[in-house]
């Protein structure tokens, strides 16, 4: 029952996504779960808070298009997100930029579901109170929030973006249990070195639950899926289920993103590395890729879908 109810919601969030032309000469990036919080001891986002600016700044150079796919601001821990804003400034001002360029989309996660209710929107993101200056200040004047996106190829092809917290019952439908557990339980716990079990990123039973039903949906329908939820990075062999996963920012050295560029999809890694001098440098690494998105569609869409501007 649980399984069916999962692609049922996943269904949904397909047919319900905020549709995006995409082709070859199309440069998007996706990140998820960076977790952002309020900077204190519960703060998993802090640490990598230099690698995730040193990245965002590469894309916004190189004319990329940014797509975050849930989780963007821990707002189970945090309750209001002007502390969040506040801890991340520079961050926000980055994001701000790309937004005013018309290059920014957010999809809601479970954590931050919140995001679903465009009035909540309205009253947090397109302006923020921000605490030193103790007045309204712009942020994303206008922004909507979506569940999903579907980036739309030439020729009748889809790749559906979502968070993937659809596949997970205990985050999707009762989020307001799950959102106390975390706040009031889970997050003091955390503060002294315990794990949430119920949160699929630290729990390999629920991971791989959550997998399988995202799995199972591609299947079905023959439809590219990218999402995120449960931080672990996947990349199939052309021929498999084309489930894909951009990992997280919250790793321990590491964030993760896939890149879409010039028909093909790469997914990649940044972290801090030493030269041989003991300096250190942010690094991007590619882990998987670039392999051309072509081979992932089903032999139905092979002979249609065109990407122009391939080389």
């Amino acid at each position: 029952m649980t399984a069916l109810s999962s692609l049922k919601r996943i269904q949904k969030a397909f047919d319900g996504a905020l549709r995006l032309p995409f082709d070859g000469s199309s440069r998007v990036v996706l990140m998820s779960d960076c977790h952002r919080g309020d900077g204190d001891g519960a703060d998993n986002f802090a640490k990598n808070h230099n690698l995730y600016s040193v990245a965002l700044d590469r894309y916004d150079r190189e004319g990329f298009t940014y797509i975050e796919m849930g989780d963007g601001d821990e707002l189970w821990e945090s309750r209001n997100f002007a502390p969040i804003a506040d801890s991340n400034g520079q961050v926000f001002k980055r994001l701000m930029k790309l937004y005013s360029e018309r290059r920014l989309y957010f999809l809601y996660g479970n954590h931050d579901i919140v995001k679903k209710s465009e009035r909540w929107v309205e009253e947090n993101l397109h302006f923020y109170r921000d605490s030193r200056q103790g007045r309204l200040l712009p942020l994303f004047p206008g922004l909507r929030v979506h569940e999903s996106i579907v980036l739309s190829v030439p020729g009748g092809g889809d790749i559906l973006l979502l968070h993937g917290h659809q596949a997970d019952f205990f985050n999707c439908e009762l989020w307001r249990l799950s959102r106390f557990l975390v706040r009031w339980l889970w997050r003091p716990l955390q503060m002294v070195g315990l794990s949430d079990p119920t949160s699929p990123a630290l729990n390999a039973g629920k991971k791989r639950s959550v997998e399988q039903s995202l799995i199972k949906w591609c299947e079905k329908n023959k439809t590219i899926l990218i999402a995120g939820h449960t931080h672990r990075s996947m990349f199939p062999e052309p021929g498999e289920v084309p489930y894909f996963n951009d990992g997280c920012c919250v790793h321990a050295r590491h964030i993760t993103a896939i890149e879409l560029e010039n028909g093909m999809i790469t997914l990649v890694k940044w972290s801090v590395e030493a030269d041989e001098n003991g300096g250190l440098f942010v690094r991007r690494g590619v882990v998987v890729g670039p392999r051309p998105l072509i081979e992932y569609f089903p032999v139905r869409d092979k002979q249609s879908v065109h990407f122009a501007g391939d080389q």
